[in-house]
């Protein structure tokens, strides 16, 4: 049971790699953030652009360019589909789970929290290798950093 469903993330990170959800310039946005893993050289511009509803401040859209490995790119799709269209609190939740992920050495999260973190839960088997913890939240650092610059 373990290996089958390890091996279905480690599909999900090689299907999403390949197919790179979100990735793109986006010409009209409110942040900005280019980031580096210099451990590996990936690297990624992201662009958000923010609107607001009665709910609150949410991204309207989000883009991204970057090159690197197999990982970083898939963190960064995982990402766009997991995050686009939601509010900042939920972006922010879903930040603080996804670096509870990383940081928990391979142990998988409850099932609630999986649950919320829909395919990037897929990255649990990532969190075993430290060299890699970087190239998955290479996509977040870059997210943080442009949702700052869009609000400030």
């Amino acid at each position: 049971m373990a290996d089958s469903l390890e091996q279905l993330y480690q599909q999900v990170i090689l299907d999403h790699s390949r197919q790179r959800h979100g990735a793109g310039d986006l010409e009209t946005f409110d942040g900005e953030s280019f980031q580096v893993n210099p451990t590996c050289g990936d690297e990624v511009t992201m662009k958000v652009q923010l609107s607001s509803d009665a709910e609150g401040v949410r991204i309207a859209s989000l883009g991204w360019e970057g090159q690197g490995c197999s990982i970083s790119q898939a963190s960064l799709s995982v990402l766009h589909d997991l995050v686009d269209g939601r509010s900042v609190e939920e972006v922010e939740e879903l930040d603080a789970l996804f670096r509870e992920l990383m940081h928990g050495r391979g142990q998988p999260l409850d099932d609630e929290k999986l649950e919320r973190l829909d395919d990037a839960s897929a990255f649990v088997g990532v969190a075993k290798y430290p060299a890699r913890i970087k190239c998955a939240l290479l996509g977040w650092m870059a997210l943080r950093d442009a949702l700052v610059q869009a609000r400030s």
